[in-house]
């Protein structure tokens, strides 16, 4: 007779563990003022749960731990680099791998050779550092998301496709301007969410007909595959690694931050089919980031990056993945606390405009909301709203689409009690959600200001 459970049965066991340091809330006031309301600026150890970032962050395997033994540190031509080479192009058969340190390297490689003013590079959602990447060349960056996908509350199964009536207007009017389209898999900057496999077909198609590139930036290829395997009508059957292959195969070229669902610590390339492109981006990697079989990596990064590729794509590990993510976003949701639905891949996304509805959104409310979380529960989470997302390229600030606080989950690292955790502190913060109150910022770099800002309350 067979039988079936509810509990999320993590795919590993726990080999080896690292200390989590108890704090008080007086002692994260102190932290938190300190750093200027930054939490980018806390020192990790006064941080109890640290969901800012699922990047690089991630718990590497035994065999990984295993496989960087047998780094070869070779200049040029390590075995290292082979057994990396061939990880990749199993998964995406692009012509040339281009290593490099992590994947905002990529990025600048890429948009270095092929940006410039009077450009135009469109994507479903720009994340942070692509869009940062294009427009330091001068290029414009433009996000072309369905409508679904600035509602937070529409329950859609791919909320991450890209509009393709709007891309098709847009290579009719400026073909010549464009050099790439891009498509994040999975679209971080809203929530998380995957795109439909009919979805890149349609980009590919609509990019080819125009004779313009067509790039991934790929860096969470397994969660968006396997959501295609759950989500998409015949596609059930089919193992991940082939609709990974299948996705690679409508595009020219990607870019990956190893850092996400490769398991790497630290990693990433460009790949791409064009010749003369990859000799002008090797040309780049080597003044940056080093020789082309190591790419600004130590072979055994390159060692532990093969062995997460074929890790990542592992059915057991993608179930528990997702559905451990989903865990924490239904039981918020069920609790009545806003969050982006459906619940994505690699982080849970609190809807800091509907909790903080009081508070403007150039005052910041899911900065309000994030150093709340942690000054009631040590709880570390990033802001993707008008911080990241409200300067532009003239200098002037505008309210970003959506207001989130991204809960980012690291790969095999918390277990279920600090999820429950979080979900506590979550609750209790949200029932004080009418007494917080936004921020002003005091200091801002001229990229990326959310990084290393600072800011003090509005009292």
């Amino acid at each position: 007779m067979g039988h079936t459970f509810t509990t999320i049965i993590e795919p590993f066991r726990i080999h080896s563990v690292e200390p989590l340091r108890m704090t008080s809330e007086a002692e994260r006031a102190k932290a938190i003022e300190d750093s200027g309301y930054n939490l980018f600026n806390l020192h990790a150890e006064d941080v109890l749960i640290d969901l800012l970032t699922d990047s690089g962050t991630g718990a590497m395997s035994r065999d990984q731990w295993a496989a960087i033994q047998h780094g070869d540190e070779s200049y040029a031509g390590s075995p290292s680099w082979f057994r990396f080479e061939a990880a990749v192009k199993d998964l995406f058969p692009f012509r040339h791998v281009i290593p490099t340190h992590q994947g905002r390297a990529a990025e600048k490689i890429l948009f270095a050779v092929i940006g410039g003013p009077g450009k135009i590079v469109p994507n479903n959602t720009h994340f942070d550092t692509t869009r940062a990447n294009v427009e330091a060349t001068g290029a414009e960056a433009v996000d072309l998301l369905i409508a679904e996908g600035h509602d937070a509350a529409t329950i859609h199964p791919f909320k991450g496709n890209m509009d393709l009536v709007a891309l098709e207007r847009l290579l009719a009017q400026r073909a010549a301007d464009i050099p790439v389209v891009f498509l994040t898999i999975t679209n971080n900057s809203g929530g998380g969410q995957p795109v439909s496999l009919e979805n890149i077909r349609g980009v590919s198609e609509i990019c080819r007909r125009h004779g313009i590139a067509f790039f991934l930036d790929s860096c969470r290829f397994a969660e968006n595959a396997w959501f295609i395997h759950e989500r998409e009508p015949g596609q059930g059957e089919r193992e991940i690694a082939d609709i990974v292959r299948e996705i690679a195969s409508l595009a020219d070229g990607m870019t990956m931050s190893a850092k996400k669902d490769p398991f790497g610590n630290i990693g990433g390339w460009l790949a791409v089919n064009d010749d003369a492109l990859a000799e002008q981006c090797r040309n780049l990697l080597i003044l940056t980031e080093g020789f082309p079989t190591y790419g600004g990596l130590a072979g055994r990064d390159l060692e532990a990056i093969a062995q997460g590729l074929k890790e990542a794509v592992h059915p057991d590990y993608l179930r528990y993945r997702i559905q451990s993510t989903a865990y924490l976003g239904n039981a918020l949701s069920d609790a009545g606390v806003p969050v982006v639905l459906p619940i994505g891949g690699h982080a849970v996304y609190l809807d800091a405009k509907a909790l903080l509805a009081h508070v403007a959104p150039l005052e910041y409310p899911g900065q309000a909301l994030s150093v709340a979380l942690y000054q009631v529960g040590g709880i570390r989470s990033c802001e993707i709203g008008s911080v990241m997302f409200g300067r532009q390229p003239d200098g002037s600030e505008k309210p970003a689409s959506m207001e989130l606080v991204r809960l980012a989950i690291p790969r095999r690292t918390y277990t279920q009690s600090h999820i429950d955790y979080v979900i506590e502190v979550v609750k209790a913060v949200a029932k004080d959600a009418p007494s917080l109150r936004g921020y002003r910022m005091v200091h801002e770099p001229r990229a990326l200001r959310h990084f290393t800002a600072r800011y003090e309350p509005i009292r």
